[in-house]
């Protein structure tokens, strides 16, 4: 049985050289040539192993060789698959390490030799490197690299998940990363893995209306740019909108279909989301989250059960066993058949098609007794974050535009002066495409303070009186008695009705271009003057079309 104790440690640690033993009636003898940074666990009877080797004699004469093969030797140990020292000289071994071990005659070929390679009573030395092992009967291992102090949710089946990921074999080969694929001596650390970066330089728009809200030019699949870390500064120009008038993103999540990367339509494409022939473009090598949703079956079922309970933000180490993983053929040429990965996650972000608008109160001011309601005119201040803490930066927002329906229903029921933390997940965001510097399905953090709100009007009228409407409406209206009402009078007397508080216009940032809409309305055939006959209410409007209709 291999000797891995203190003796040997300090003998290496003082330049001496390990002892080794090289024939005689004793056990084989595992010399330690290399010894990975972190084992977690090691060789037992009943486990499978892959590993390369060189068998040579006593004298170096060489036999065989696995690496002339060009692939490992793949068998279980302690069931009788090999002779009985390798059977032994495996045991305790870690994914990685390098042993040499020397197996005297009675526990290799014996008496009769092999063939015309080994000779009768010949000692055999194996020089041996463990690439991965697992156990038919292991499930998923996880190992949680950073988990965030706060977590207000842990994700269960059902939830789709955006994260980062880096795959590598045991033994440290890198089968999935934006770094050419490259062999290293021991996993690679998680401190090395590259951070992606999220669009956008966080400059937020002048003024816009609550419901229409994607940017214009948004990019393909809400592609990423380069990106300032952490939230932008605090908008110092109130945002200006109007309430109830949110409109549903572009795009509604459904489910990935079999064999496509969730949410980005492409084909040939198998369930871990890398293409079998090369995993060249996934996750950071394409500086783009992998989207799905888990406990489905879209993704394999390592990964299926290793990103349950995840907390947005935490990093994960999730090892996945073959036989939940791509088994015993494996998948294209970066993951050989009964391989053991490594998947080094990054949660950025997750939600369920289900989930309304978070909405978190973070100061109401005493004495509220007027709150917004659909369709009132409201200014406020925002940020607006990804999840990671990214600011996605839009650009090129109209003035008066509407705004997502997350946000425009997170905007009810506010004080002004009121402050919110709003979480907006996607089929109440931007969808699946995106925006210009929001990638596609991300959960959006906004932070808002109510700065004013002017109360609306009901849908269909641009203006509506206090009270009862004058009686002689048309009289009234025109100023200067000649039988017909331009322009200039009929906005004159707009105006005189609001600023004597008996009417109010709908809210808008650009009063006048109400009042011209509504001259348009009543000027029927368009000859610039409103006659007795044209002038309606919209009430008899409403009318008419009813008498019509019936």
């Amino acid at each position: 049985v291999p000797r891995r104790g203190l003796g040997r440690a300090a003998a290496r640690e003082r330049g001496r050289p390990c002892p080794r033993v090289t024939a005689g009636l004793i056990p084989p003898d595992a010399t330690l040539y290399f010894d990975p940074e972190r084992c977690n666990r090691t060789v037992e009877n009943s486990d499978f192993v892959r590993y390369h080797y060189n068998g040579t004699l006593l004298d170096g004469t060489p036999f065989d060789s696995s690496y002339s093969k060009e692939s490992t030797y793949d068998t279980y140990v302690g069931t009788g698959w090999l002779i009985k020292g390798m059977d032994q000289g495996l045991l305790g071994m870690c994914a990685g390490e390098k042993r040499s071990i020397v197996i005297p005659p009675f526990l290799a070929y014996g008496e009769k030799g092999y063939g015309t390679v080994i000779p009768p009573q010949a000692s055999l030395v194996f020089s041996v490197l463990l690439v991965d092992f697992h156990n038919p009967k292991d499930g998923v291992f996880l190992e949680h690299l950073e988990v965030p102090a706060s977590c207000r949710r842990k994700a269960v089946t059902g939830d789709f998940v955006r994260y980062h990921y880096n795959g590598t074999l045991m033994d440290g080969t890198l089968f999935d990363s934006r770094h050419a694929p490259r062999r290293a001596t021991s996993p690679r650390p998680w401190g090395s893995l590259p951070i992606p970066s999220c669009a956008g330089g966080g400059r937020h728009p002048a003024a816009r209306r609550v419901g229409e809200s994607r940017a214009e030019g948004g990019g393909e699949d809400g592609d990423r740019h380069d990106a300032r870390s952490g939230a932008a500064e605090r908008q110092k120009t109130p945002v200006a909108a109007s309430l109830g008038k949110g409109r549903s993103p572009a795009g509604s999540e459904q489910a990935p279909e079999q064999g496509t990367v969730p949410g980005r339509g492409e084909a040939g494409v198998p369930r871990l989301g890398c293409p079998a022939t090369g995993f060249s473009r996934c996750s950071y090598s394409r500086n783009h989250t992998y989207d799905t949703y888990i406990g489905k079956g879209y993704i394999i079922p390592g990964m299926d059960q290793g990103l349950q309970g995840v907390c947005v933000g935490e990093r994960r180490r999730v090892v996945v066993p073959p036989h939940l993983a791509y088994g015993e053929n494996g998948a294209g040429d970066k993951i050989p058949g009964s391989a053991v990965l490594i998947f080094d996650v990054h949660i950025i972000d997750f939600h369920n098609p289900a989930d309304p608008v978070e909405i978190e109160t973070v100061h109401r001011p005493e004495g509220c007794n007027v709150t917004t309601r659909n369709r009132d005119f409201v200014r406020y201040h925002y940020n607006c974050s990804l999840l990671d803490g990214l600011a996605p930066g839009w650009q090129g927002l109209h003035q008066g535009g509407r705004v997502i329906e997350g946000l425009n229903s997170g905007l009810l029921d506010m004080c002004v002066g009121e402050r919110r933390v709003l979480i907006v997940p996607p089929h109440l965001g931007h969808g699946e495409s995106g925006a210009r510097g929001v990638p596609g399905s991300a959960v959006l953090r906004f932070e808002v303070e109510l700065v004013s709100l002017e109360e609306g009007v009901p849908e269909g009228y641009l203006f509506v009186w206090h009270g009862e409407p004058p009686a002689s409406l048309y009289e009234e209206m025109d100023l200067n008695k000649d039988g017909e009402i331009p322009a200039g009078e009929f906005s004159a007397f707009i105006k005189s009705q609001v600023a004597e508080g008996k009417g109010r216009l709908m809210p808008s940032s650009d009063p006048e271009k109400v009042i011209a809409d509504m001259f348009r309305n009543q000027d029927r055939n368009q000859d610039g003057k409103i006659t007795a006959e044209e002038l309606k209410l919209k009430s008899d409007e409403d009318q008419e079309k009813i008498h019509e209709e019936l």
